[in-house]
């Protein structure tokens, strides 16, 4: 049997995470399912990876935390002896009005959302240069493009990650390793469902699909790029949104 692939899904308990993570299993495959707050969604995110034939664990660490993203992935590389594939999911969001944003609001999101995938992109990088392979996946969002009121503190996280997305492709495109950007839309969420029906219609009228993305698209999107067909692809950003941003 061939070297088994391990995949590390950041904030992978539900929501495009767990979509991510559920996708990029197969047999001979095994999935590290990270999350925070939440282990018992966490376990339902393995139970659905283990059913297409993968192994999985699920693995607590909050990802703007230094101490414990090093911990964690030096226990991943002591259990499997390397990473393939990092997708840097885990988000969060705190909105609110530019004009009366509290500092701490501003803080939290670029911590979880832009420091995290830092940090974890770091950790796995000397791994896949030393096995002159890797797969690195994050996830950014339309208002990177676009903006969005009450968003700028998650905008400006999101807009980040695609200058870093660039800056690393360029860093380590050498050593074929491979670093890309997943910008989702509208996508239907535990997090989208709960916005009142007005604000939904709205949406909705800017997207020409005429409907809101599934998770499983923004993951097939996600899978495509850490696959080896995808080893001529780097430094690129995919909208996936229902032409709701065209650039």
């Amino acid at each position: 049997m061939s070297e088994q692939r391990v995949v590390v899904v950041t904030g992978a308990s539900r929501g495009i995470g767990r979509a991510i993570a559920v996708e990029m299993a197969a047999p001979n495959t095994h999935v590290v399912i990270n999350y925070n707050s939440n282990p018992e969604s966490a376990e339902q995110t393995a139970s659905l990876v283990q059913s297409r034939g993968a192994t999985s664990s699920a693995m607590q660490f909050n990802v703007a935390d230094p101490d414990a993203v090093k911990a964690a992935f030096d226990r991943i590389i002591d259990a499997h002896g390397h990473i393939d594939v990092l997708v840097n999911n885990a988000g969060i969001a705190r909105d609110n009005l530019l004009a009366i944003m509290k500092p701490a609001e501003w803080d939290d999101v670029m911590a979880t959302n832009l420091k995290g995938a830092f940090l974890c992109s770091q950790a796995v990088i000397r791994p896949m240069m030393r096995r002159r392979f890797g797969r690195i996946v994050n996830v950014t969002s339309v208002v990177a493009a676009t903006g969005n009121p009450g968003q700028c503190n998650y905008s400006a996280a999101k807009a980040g990650i695609i200058g870093l997305t660039k800056s690393l492709a360029r860093e380590i495109v050498s050593r074929k390793i491979t670093v890309n950007a997943v910008a989702p839309g509208y996508i239907e969420t535990d997090m989208t469902a709960a916005l009142p029906p007005k604000a939904r219609e709205a949406l909705l009228a800017q997207i020409p699909a005429g409907r809101p993305g599934a998770p499983e698209e923004v993951a097939a999107a996600v899978a495509f790029l850490a696959s080896d067909a995808a080893g001529y692809i780097t430094g690129q950003v995919i909208h996936v949104n229902g032409g709701m941003f065209m650039g």
